[in-house]
């Protein structure tokens, strides 16, 4: 594995618990326009979702049907998909300097992109739904060479 964490971060890596999320997810964008209709329809929307207000665009993370069945409320739209979400359960604090930037060369090594979400508490990545048992693997092989207590 050419990528790997500097000494202080092969704990972090150690401790970290790879999910992998069982639905398939869509990444939509919509134009800024549709903010309020977004913000109504928000409320239906499942774990794990995200909505990103931005200056030019509205970017969504959702399930697949989720997406199904609000697609018909949004005349214009961008989407790209199936991914699926891998979670990084562990609670990474905001000064963590480098942790995606590792996750991302070694899954580029393997010729898989990423899609990167980070909430307060965690950091998520999106990988296309054919790439995700390699990300998988690939990732919990980084996790495992950074336990060195094995």
């Amino acid at each position: 594995m050419k990528h790997m964490p500097s000494e202080a971060m092969m704990p972090v890596f150690a401790s970290t618990k790879l999910k992998l999320h069982p639905a398939n997810y869509m990444i939509a964008s919509l134009p800024v326009e549709e903010q309020e209709k977004v913000l109504d329809l928000f409320k239906l929307l499942s774990p794990f979702s995200s909505v990103t207000l931005d200056l030019e665009e509205i970017s969504l993370i959702l399930k697949e049907e989720d997406w199904a069945l609000l697609k018909e409320y949004f005349p214009v739209y961008e989407v790209e998909g199936p991914y699926r979400v891998i979670t990084f359960d562990i609670v990474l604090g905001l000064s963590l300097i480098g942790f995606l930037s590792v996750v991302s060369a070694v899954l580029a090594d393997e010729e898989i992109s990423i899609y990167a979400v980070s909430t307060f508490l965690r950091d998520h990545i999106l990988v296309k739904a054919a790439d995700a048992e390699k990300a998988m693997r690939t990732l919990s092989m980084l996790i495992q060479k950074c336990d060195v207590t094995n």
